[in-house]
């Protein structure tokens, strides 16, 4: 990858705003948090704020108040912004989309659900971004994912527009398949995710996703996703001569692990195969507060690692680290320094620090 450039890291994505009525469900819930995420942006405000790089967000941005608000919040986690503007018309939009989520509590699931219409993001398509004015003084990584792919046949267009051009920049690419059912549901389901995505890995360098996430979103044949323990690396490792065998240009995929046990208690670990390697973190129990952007949180600590020279075990424990240390923030974007990052990579406690 490039040793130097503008910025480090630039994600292609949709920015929402996510009302967080805590552990009270929807139906009985007086107030909210309102949090700023997208799968794809969590990434560059992450290496932003904690890992102190130089990121950028390449996305849609409307002209009303609540652009305000999420404009203002990217400004604050020091992430540069290239928007395309729209105009709201005060009744229908073009909107900035709504995300819906309790937390649920022990036994009660967290719930998540959308509000979409009319998303200003999903309106985006070649032609919107001038690619080379955003790659002209280097640009190091840039990302995308299944998030953004699955909000309309446009946007995975200019997904596979920004994989080309930043190809060509010479910077490292990578997607998170981050596949959502309910997302692609609407458009056609497994087959048209499987069919979309395959036009869009052809120029990936790095994939993030668990096994479940390339059978849905590769169409790679594996194991029952429920059939072993969700800890178990084997579960993932035994797909990854399949995805290779697909797509021979992949150099890394990972994945976080997850058993949950209950909505505020999991037991957390994470895997990479990085050039026909196998890298595998230990696992540990978390307590969990906020679930929702663990796994932004794990793949920014990984690509931080990657982007610093880390070796690949100590890229993977960086991000198995800031991902368990996310979930004990509300909110879907990190709280936490490299600092604490590297403690706990290192095998740090909750002791009080004096």
């Amino acid at each position: 990858m490039p040793p130097t450039g503008a910025l480090d890291f630039v994600s292609l994505g949709a920015l929402v705003h996510r009302l967080d009525p805590g552990i009270i469900p929807f139906r009985k819930a007086h107030q909210c948090e309102i949090h700023v995420s997208g799968g794809e942006y969590n990434c560059a405000a992450n290496l932003a704020d904690c890992f102190r790089l130089k990121t950028g967000i390449v996305t849609a941005m409307v002209k009303y108040p609540i652009g305000e608000l999420v404009a203002n919040r990217v400004q604050a986690m020091g992430v540069k912004p290239f928007y395309k503007w729209f105009a709201h018309d005060g009744v229908a939009g073009p909107n900035i989309a709504t995300v819906y989520s309790d937390r649920g509590h022990g036994v009660r699931p967290p719930v998540v659900f959308y509000n979409r219409c009319n998303e200003a993001a999903a309106q985006l398509k070649p032609g919107d971004f001038d690619w080379p004015e955003i790659f002209r003084d280097g640009v190091r990584w840039f990302h995308s994912g299944g998030i953004f792919a699955a909000l309309s046949e446009t946007t995975a267009e200019l997904i596979a527009e920004g994989m080309q051009a930043a190809k060509a920049a010479g910077a490292i690419t990578s997607f998170d398949l981050n596949f959502r059912e309910k997302l692609w549901n609407r458009i056609g389901g497994v087959a048209r995710a499987v069919e979309v995505i395959e036009r869009i890995v052809k120029h990936v360098d790095v994939l993030v996703g668990n096994e479940e996430d390339l059978q849905k979103g590769l169409g790679i044949a594996g194991p029952e996703v429920s059939a072993k323990s969700k800890l178990d690396p084997a579960n993932f490792f035994s797909m990854i001569d399949r995805v290779v065998d697909k797509h021979p240009h992949i150099k890394i995929v990972a994945t976080t692990l997850r058993e949950v046990y209950s909505a505020n208690r999991h037991c957390w670990g994470a895997v990479a195969w990085v050039g026909g390697d196998q890298h595998a973190a230990t696992t540990c129990d978390l307590e969990i507060h906020d679930r929702v952007g663990g796994g932004d949180g794990f793949a920014s600590g990984f690509f931080y690692g990657l982007l610093a020279g880390e070796s690949p075990d100590e890229a993977l424990k960086l991000g198995w680290a800031h991902g368990a240390l996310l979930t004990t923030f509300p909110g879907d974007t990190t709280m936490a320094t490299l600092e604490e990052v590297r403690a706990f990579a290192k095998g740090g406690s909750a002791r009080i620090q004096r």
